[in-house]
């Protein structure tokens, strides 16, 4: 399973990323997956002004090329934690922890990630992503 964020979802526009491009060189076969927080943010964020909002519709339109799922948390970053731990029925079982990734440009939110094992997904360079181990 491959998490993404708000910010990985709106990399192509603010940063000039290829996403799925990216995820599909690093990852074999990736399952996509979305927090239901996730697009909340980027349809709130859409209804601004300037590049922000910008890269926020794209980032919803981007959405709907992963599974979106529903979680207890509504915060985004939240959300995202919460399925990278396995909730909300998603991840691996709990004798092996979640055996996945999460896409995310975030540095708490990466931080938050590594501390919990996790492996995350970043930019590296200009426009190519990157696997960082815990």
């Amino acid at each position: 399973m491959v998490v993404l964020d708000t910010n990985a979802l709106m990399m192509p526009v603010e940063c000039g990323v290829r996403v799925f491009e990216e995820l599909d060189r690093l990852v074999d076969d990736p399952d996509l997956v979305t927090p239901q927080a996730v697009v909340a943010e980027l349809e709130k964020l859409a209804t601004g002004a300037g590049e922000e909002a910008a890269a926020a519709s794209v980032g919803r339109d981007l959405a709907e090329r992963c599974r979106i799922a529903e979680t207890a948390e509504q915060y985004a970053d939240d959300a995202v934690v919460e399925l990278a731990a396995g909730g909300a029925g998603h991840g691996a079982d709990a004798d092996t922890g979640f055996d996945g990734y999460v896409v995310t440009n975030d540095r708490p939110l990466r931080e938050r990630l590594l501390a919990r094992g996790v492996r995350v997904i970043g930019l590296r360079g200009a426009n190519t992503l990157a696997i960082t181990e815990p």
